[in-house]
C-alpha cells in the first residue's frame, strides 16, 4: 500500500511525553499516532486501583501548566493524573493532532527520498501508510512487551494447576475483578519494585478477615523503600535535589579539579547514604522481614529504583496478609512455586511483576539496519542528551531516560527537540555525541550496579544545564545563590 498521509513531525504514543512533544511542536501540527482508544500511556493502561505518583505532585508537572492544587502532603492517584494530563491536552488543544487506535507496527525508510514510512494498523490490518521527515518515538521502557521468565523443562507454568499472569494483564481488569480475582486465592507475587509492592496491597485488602489467604511477595533483589520523602525530619530533596547536594557526585565534562574534588569528598557522599539508610532501618522492619539490601541506598537512588511505600504495606505483613520470600532462582511445581532451598509455596494464582522489555518493543518496530543500535554493548540505550541516536537519523526518543521526574525529564528535551528541529543549534559530530554517552555510561556505571536502566538523578541539574546551554538559555534559573544552592530543581524553574 502506499503512504497517502505525509506530515513533517511524526510522534508515536500519547503518553506523557507523547503529550509533551505534541505540545512544544505544535507548530509543525505533527500527526500522533496512539495505539489505544485515550492518552495516558502507562498511567491508563499499566495501572492498578491503588497506583499512585513516586514524587510529590509539584515535582511532577508540565511547566507551563501547574496542579490546581499543589499540595506535596499526599501523592495523587493514577485517576488524578490521568485527569491532570486530559486537562493539559484540553487547554493547549492537543487533540486536534491524535489519532486514536493507530498501532504503528512498521518503519521503514523511504527509498528514494529522507522519509521515514510508517505503517498503521486500525482494524486488525495495515490500515495506513504515513510518511515523515521527522519521528519521535514516545513509546517508552514500559507496556505492552512483558518480561516472561525462562523456565527448564518441566519446571514452566504448564506443569502449574493454578493460574499465571502478568502485571500487565491485572492492571486491565476492572476494580470488582481483581478483587475477585484475589479473593479467597493463595497468591504469589513475583518481584519487589513498585508495582509488585501495590499487587502485594492490593491482595492484602482484598483478603481480610477469617476466610482470607496471604499474599507471598518472591523478592530475587532487595532494594530500598521509603515511606516518606523526609529523612530524620528533614525534607528528601536536602539530600539528592539540590546543586549542592549533587556537587558531590560525579558528572559528565566536570574536569580534573572537580573530579578530584568528588574523591576527597566521597565520605560525605557516602556517610549521607549511611544516615538514609540508618532512617530506613529504625523506620521500617526491613531486618525482620529479611528485606534490608546489600547495597548502599546512593545505589537505587542512581538508577531510579527506589519506591515509596504504601501506607499500609507493613501494616498488612504484621497481620500476616503479607508474606516474604528471598530467592534467586525459583520454578513451578503443579501446587505452586518451588525453590533452589527445596521449600515450596502452595499457590492458586502467581502474578509476574517482572518489568517490560522496551527495547523488544522497538526492535520490533524499526528496520534491521537500525535495530542493532538500540545499546550499546553495556546494554545501555545510546541518547544524546537522552534524546538523539547518533546512528539513527531524523528520530528521537522520549521518555527512555529516567529521573527523579520523569515528566520533567521528558518536558525538558521536547523543548531542546523544538528548537534543534527549529534550526536555533545543530548537533555536534557523531563522535562527538558517542563521546557525550560514553561519558554518561560511565559514571552510572561507577555509581550503581543497576546502571542499565539509564537514570541521571544524580546529576540532573548539571544534565538539564547542558541542554540548556545548548538552546541558548540560562544555566542558572533561581532569584538568588542561596535559592541556586540549597533549594530543588522543578519544570517551574524552567518555565
Amino acid at each position: 500500500m502506499a503512504v497517502v498521509v505525509f506530515s513533517k513531525i511524526g510522534i508515536i504514543g500519547g503518553g506523557i511525553s507523547g503529550l509533551a512533544a505534541a505540545k512544544q511542536l505544535a507548530e509543525y501540527n505533527p500527526i500522533v499516532l496512539e495505539a489505544t482508544d485515550s492518552i495516558g500511556g502507562v498511567w491508563k493502561h499499566c495501572s492498578f486501583r491503588t497506583t499512585k505518583l513516586q514524587t510529590p505532585r509539584c515535582d511532577y508537572e508540565f511547566s507551563d501548566y501547574p496542579w490546581p492544587l499543589r499540595d506535596n502532603s499526599t501523592f495523587p492517584s493514577y485517576t488524578e493524573i490521568l485527569d491532570y494530563l486530559n486537562s493539559y491536552a484540553n487547554h493547549f488543544e492537543l487533540f486536534k493532532f491524535i489519532k486514536f487506535n493507530s498501532r504503528v507496527i512498521k518503519i521503514r525508510l523511504a527509498k528514494d527520498k529522507p522519509v521515514w514510512e510508517v505503517a498503521v494498523q486500525t482494524n486488525g490490518a495495515i490500515d495506513q501508510w504515513y510518511g515523515f521527515e521527522f519521528i519521535v518515538v514516545c513509546m517508552g521502557k514500559y507496556g505492552d512487551v512483558p518480561i516472561i521468565p525462562k523456565y527448564r523443562k518441566k519446571k514452566g507454568p504448564e506443569v502449574f494447576k493454578g493460574k499465571v499472569m502478568h502485571s500487565q494483564e491485572y492492571s486491565e481488569l476492572s476494580r470488582d475483578k481483581s478483587c475477585q480475582l484475589l479473593k479467597g486465592k493463595k497468591v504469589v507475587v513475583v518481584g519487589y519494585k513498585k508495582s509488585a509492592i501495590d499487587l502485594a496491597v492490593e491482595c492484602a485488602q482484598a483478603n481480610q478477615g477469617e476466610e482470607g489467604k496471604p499474599c507471598t511477595m518472591v523478592v530475587r533483589t532487595c532494594h530500598w523503600i521509603v515511606p516518606h520523602y523526609f529523612i530524620w525530619g528533614l525534607p528528601f530533596y536536602m539530600f539528592y535535589s539540590t546543586r549542592f547536594s549533587q556537587f558531590l557526585h560525579q558528572r559528565p565534562n566536570q574536569g580534573t579539579l572537580r573530579t578530584l574534588l568528588c574523591h576527597l569528598l566521597s565520605p560525605l557522599r557516602k556517610a549521607t547514604s549511611k544516615m538514609i539508610e540508618s532512617y530506613l532501618l529504625w523506620k521500617l522492619p526491613l531486618v525482620k522481614y529479611g528485606l534490608k539490601p546489600d547495597h548502599p541506598f546512593e545505589e537505587d537512588y542512581a538508577s531510579c529504583q527506589m519506591a515509596i511505600l504504601p501506607d499500609s504495606f507493613f501494616m498488612e505483613a504484621e497481620k500476616g496478609n503479607i508474606n516474604f520470600k528471598r530467592a534467586s532462582n525459583w520454578w513451578f511445581w503443579e501446587g505452586g512455586v518451588e525453590f533452589d532451598d527445596k521449600t515450596k509455596i502452595e499457590a492458586d494464582l502467581v502474578i509476574l511483576a517482572t518489568g517490560y522489555d522496551g527495547k523488544k518493543k522497538l526492535r520490533a518496530l524499526l528496520p534491521q539496519q537500525f535495530s542493532t543500535f538500540l545499546e550499546f554493548p553495556s546494554g545501555i540505550m545510546p541518547l544524546y542528551r537522552g534524546t538523539i541516536n547518533p546512528f539513527i537519523p531524523n528520530m528521537a526518543f522520549m521518555g527512555y531516560v529516567e529521573s527523579v521526574s520523569n515528566l520533567h525529564t521528558s518536558e525538558i528535551r521536547c523543548k531542546w527537540l523544538a528548537r534543534l528541529i527549529g534550526g536555533k543549534f545543530n548537533l555536534p559530530s557523531v563522535e562527538k555525541m558517542v563521546e557525550q554517552i560514553t561519558t554518561e555510561m560511565e559514571i552510572m556505571k561507577k555509581t550503581t550496579r543497576f546502571y542499565k536502566r539509564t537514570c541521571i538523578s544524580t546529576f540532573s541539574i548539571n544534565h538539564t544545564d547542558e541542554i540548556c546551554e545548548e538552546m541558548g538559555w540560562s544555566c542558572w534559573r533561581k532569584k538568588s545563590w542561596l535559592a541556586e544552592a540549597f533549594s530543588p530543581y522543578n519544570s517551574q524553574d524552567y518555565a
